[in-house]
């Protein structure tokens, strides 16, 4: 008889429990293989009948299970390595643009200013989710506790947001310093930079406890297992025994208006950008170019697939994982290779910390 309710794919009961005016219901469904529980609690009313009504749903849930990438194993063990390397040069990479920004005092400008912003950023957003990604890869049970899960949710989207808010502003900085070079300094001082800096943060901060708190005030009964790689938004709300229509709305409101807002601003500051540069030299254009390029190559990376994940309904895809890849791996390494490789200035300031490490090697064998 379970067999032929397998196929056709329709819920059958497990167990009804009547316990203390509390009515306990338990339905497997061979579709998702998971099972479902009902609690209903007993109202009483003026009524000669008694009021059956849903009752609150304690959370039972103590761990979660990643499915991770891949199930294969000698696929686990090749993602090892590539994502060990990944990680390794993100890591580098972005501290070795931390430590020229801070002792070549040559670039102490606005501009590098945001640019260890987005370094720091980046070393902390992608050390919320590939450290433990990694490890799964070569373990057998890939679980994360449950606060674990709240605060890794809570890391990856505040330093996530935050990275949306620096690129902004950082495009707002290049159209400054492009289309109104007179009043740069004016419009790009120190303390216009620090406030620019601390909303970021702040509002990053904000986002990522609102999402966080929509998330986990949801109950989660038993269902453990999270179709990917780490605790994010919409696979999580797929294990919760609740209704999730309105967090889901409010979810692609945050994170999915947000993450578009902000793209629709860079697109546009850009077209300005390029309008302005027909006024100006060969030599600004192709020096505003290099800059604005390496920008807009990060931001496409970062920002279509953000918008591709967040601005939908909470639909998962087997795309899902690998598009998530690009803006939690991919977008962090390719930063510091973009902003070393294509930038004059960030290029002669390591030839400059280069030298005088040489030079301070000859002095101490001198």
């Amino acid at each position: 008889m379970l067999k032929k309710y397998e196929e056709l794919s329709l819920p059958y009961l497990t167990s009804c429990r009547y316990f203390h005016k509390t009515l306990t219901v338990r339905l497997y469904h061979a579709y998702d293989g998971l099972e479902h529980v009902f609690i209903f609690a007993e109202n009483k009313s003026h009524s000669t009948s008694p009021a059956w009504g849903p009752m609150k749903v304690a959370n039972n849930v103590t761990e979660f299970i990643f499915l991770g990438l891949s199930q294969d194993s000698g696929m686990q063990l090749m993602f090892f390595v590539l994502f060990l390397l990944f990680y390794v040069v993100i890591m580098v990479g972005n501290l070795l643009i931390l430590l020229m920004v801070f002792s070549d005092s040559r670039l102490h400008t606005p501009m590098y200013f945001f640019l260890s912003n987005l370094s720091f950023v980046d070393i902390a957003y992608s050390s919320a989710t590939a450290p433990k990604m990694i490890a799964d890869f070569v373990s057998e049970k890939k679980t994360i506790s449950y606060w674990g899960c709240i605060t890794q949710m809570f890391t990856f989207h505040f330093f996530g947001c935050a990275e949306i808010f620096v690129l902004t502003v950082m495009a707002f900085d290049r159209y400054a310093a492009i289309c109104q070079p007179l009043r740069y300094t004016v419009i790009m001082s120190a303390n216009a930079c620090t406030v620019l800096a601390s909303l970021s943060w702040l509002g990053a901060l904000g986002h990522s406890f609102v999402q966080t708190l929509l998330t986990f005030q949801l109950p989660f009964c038993n269902a453990q297992v999270i179709d990917h790689y780490f605790c994010d938004v919409h696979p999580v709300l797929k294990l919760a025994c609740a209704d999730t229509t309105l967090v889901n709305m409010l979810v692609v409101a945050n994170s999915g208006l947000i993450s578009l807002g902000c793209f629709l601003i860079l697109l546009a500051s850009y077209t300005v950008i390029l309008f302005s540069l027909r006024k100006q030299s060969a030599e600004s254009q192709r020096k505003a170019l290099s800059t604005c390029g390496s920008h807009l190559t990060v931001v496409t990376f970062f920002f279509v697939p953000c918008i591709f994940i967040y601005l939908r309904p909470s639909t998962t895809f087997p795309l899902d994982k690998a598009v998530s890849v690009f803006y939690t791996t991919i977008t962090p390494m390719l930063n510091p290779l973009i902003y070393t490789l294509r930038n004059e200035d960030v290029k002669n300031a390591m030839r400059r910390l280069w030298s005088s490490k040489i030079s301070l090697k000859e002095k101490q064998r001198g």
